[in-house]
């Protein structure tokens, strides 16, 4: 059992720039090898967990980019929007709680996607594993990757490695 984060952050530690918006990250074109180790990373997870806003901002891609059961945490959110019935399920639960239940269904490696999702997961020491994608641009500001948690989360460096001659990707296990 796994709970694993993938994520892209800015050289400054930032998912999210000032407003929310993530569009900075299409300064990345969708090289082969990157898509590859998106395919690698998906095939390893059982399902996603995702938070509010991360699922409204996935939902405006367009097309729903997941053939794999998402999980919506949200305590705001009561119902699921009209043509997603079959593609999510909401979860109004804590982090250790969303794990147990969705173990107990036979989802053994999650991926934790969403800023505040992931920090939650962290806060109760429920994080596995990072992998970590670095984009070269400095945001200045927006939505931090890490906030305060309780004690130290402490992990170790599995691998770095430069993808398409653009990105820097880091893998760490927790201790």
């Amino acid at each position: 059992m796994s709970n694993k984060v993938y994520i892209a952050v800015s050289l400054d530690g930032y998912i999210a720039d000032i407003n929310g918006e993530i569009n900075w990250l299409s300064m990345i074109p969708m090289t082969e090898e990157l898509q590859s180790e998106f395919t690698n990373f998906m095939d390893g997870v059982d399902c996603l967990v995702m938070g509010r806003n991360t699922f409204e901002t996935v939902k405006s891609f367009g097309e729903w980019p997941y053939d794999k059961k998402v999980f919506v945490a949200s305590s705001s959110m009561k119902m699921i929007p009209n043509g997603y019935e079959e593609k999510i399920e909401l979860l109004n639960a804590s982090a250790l709680e969303i794990v147990k239940s969705l173990n107990e269904k036979g989802y053994k490696n999650l991926y934790i996607d969403g800023g505040k999702t992931i920090q939650n997961f962290l806060k109760e020491g429920l994080i596995d594993e990072l992998i970590i994608s670095t984009i070269p641009i400095v945001l200045g500001g927006g939505r931090a990757l890490f906030a305060e948690i309780p004690s130290p989360a402490t992990f170790k460096l599995v691998g770095s490695k430069i993808i398409s001659k653009l990105i820097v990707q880091t893998h760490y296990q927790k201790v």
